[in-house]
């Protein structure tokens, strides 16, 4: 069932087993509070209880106005920012062909819009969307924040000259609040098929719910071994109590005892490049719930071997203030083997026969050697493979260590009251009423 594991063992050059395990009665008082919602923002903890609470006739509706959208689009323009798309972006990206824009496999291609500002690429964007059949999807609880708002009334606007005003609404749906908020309101009026955001899921953990599923869906991947792999991982973090047997928590563990240590960055490190948004997603998540009160892990990442050749030598040999978190993936999807060349005049003639897989764990293993011998301590998460049931385990597995960790850190994991700042400074250089 668990397909996740979470190995410490290259982390002594920093914090002992001892030292992480004189953690565990923290850690197992801050899952207490996340399961019995008696700490900071317990407002926010829909997510604990998720995949195993998912109102199964929403998901029939759902699959239903996938399979309708599917019929008439060949892209789909996801419009969100933050936990409101990336969540679906790192699903998507880690099962698809890395080549998919150009394959089109027969399910509507997945584009964003509402996560930059940038006027070129909306420039580019309706230029696009001018020869493509396409259909909208727009996330947002409360319908005001900017980007997506901006987008949203873009790409409206397009879609609506395009397809006529009529046809324009069967092409949209609205993933918002259930009763409040501009986007709420403009759905009710227009009368676009709408799914709810619950109101106890901040976006950084809204993934299982329609705002990650339905884009999952288009995208013609399986919700429901997703969210099985969620309930299966949601069952050994609830019910196991030690740190060998509970991911999430040795995780929580070993992060807060190399924090207290002196470790201030962590890098999530992938040696598969279809990863890449799970870091994003990772970095969101553990970045707005842990930085605040001047404390936390500065989340960042990197891709091995890609960036040993731009940021490895300052891994290695640079100040000593980050632990590397690997993800390891023992089971790839395809094998493709090192070809013979008689001349040899690349000299890698000694790999002929080895397939990609082979080749790039000696490269984790190379790396993990290197850099636990210059001072940077290595966890590394584990999993048999990536598809729907183990990107639902990881979900899950980072969402409640997320939990867990943030408590045992003393913050309030839920809560977000930086992000406003940089709004509050926009407002009033843009002259917004108000500000």
């Amino acid at each position: 069932m668990n397909q996740i594991t979470v190995k410490t063992v290259h982390c002594t050059n920093k914090v002992d087993e001892k030292t992480i395990t004189q953690l565990l009665p923290e850690v197992k008082a801050a899952k207490k509070h996340l399961l019995n919602g008696d700490g900071a923002g317990n407002d926010f903890l829909g997510w604990v209880n998720l995949p195993e609470e998912i109102d199964g006739e929403m998901l029939n509706r759902l699959k239903a106005d996938v399979a309708r959208l599917k019929g008439k689009s060949q892209l789909m323009v996801v419009i969100g920012i933050g936990g409101s798309y990336l969540g679906a972006r790192m699903v998507i990206e880690a099962l698809q062909s890395e080549f998919a824009a150009i394959e089109r496999n027969g399910n509507p291609y997945i584009i964003y819009a509402g996560h930059t500002l940038g006027e070129d690429y909306y420039s580019q964007l309706l230029q696009l969307l001018d020869h493509e059949d396409y259909s909208v999807t727009v996330i947002s609880k409360s319908g005001t924040t900017t980007e997506p708002a901006v987008a949203f009334r873009i790409v409206k606007a397009h879609l609506e000259k395009k397809y006529g005003k009529e046809e324009a609404k069967k092409r949209i749906i609205a993933i918002t609040d259930a009763r409040k908020g501009a986007l709420h309101e403009i759905a009710v009026q227009e009368g676009y098929p709408m799914y709810v955001i619950p109101d106890n899921v901040g976006g950084r953990f809204s993934v299982l719910t329609p705002v990650g599923l339905l884009p999952i869906a288009m995208a013609g991947f399986d919700i429901d071994r997703l969210l099985q792999g969620a309930r299966d991982m949601r069952k050994v973090c609830i019910e196991k109590e030690t740190l060998e047997e509970n991911p999430a928590m040795m995780y929580a563990a070993v992060r807060n005892a190399l924090y207290r240590n002196g470790i201030k960055v962590e890098m999530m490190v992938s040696c598969q490049p279809n990863l890449r948004y799970l870091a994003e997603w990772w970095k969101q998540l553990y970045g707005e719930s842990e930085g605040k009160e001047h404390k936390g892990l500065l989340p960042h990442s990197i891709s091995i071997t890609t960036d040993l050749h731009s940021m490895g030598q300052y891994v290695q040999d640079g100040e000593r203030l980050m632990m590397e978190t690997m993800i390891r993936v023992k089971s790839p999807a395809t094998h493709v083997p090192v070809p013979t060349d008689e001349q040899n005049l690349d000299g890698i003639n000694y790999l002929v026969g080895k397939s990609l897989t082979e080749i790039n764990d000696c490269a984790a293993e190379g790396t993990i050697e290197a850099h636990v011998s210059g001072g940077v301590p290595v966890v590394e998460i584990e999993t048999e493979r990536i598809d729907e049931y183990t990107l639902g385990q990881l979900i899950y597995f980072f969402e409640f260590a997320c939990g867990v960790s943030g408590y045992t850190l003393g913050v309030n994991p839920f809560d977000q009251p930086g992000v406003e700042a940089y709004k509050r400074n926009m407002f009033r250089l843009l002259g917004k009423p108000g500000f």
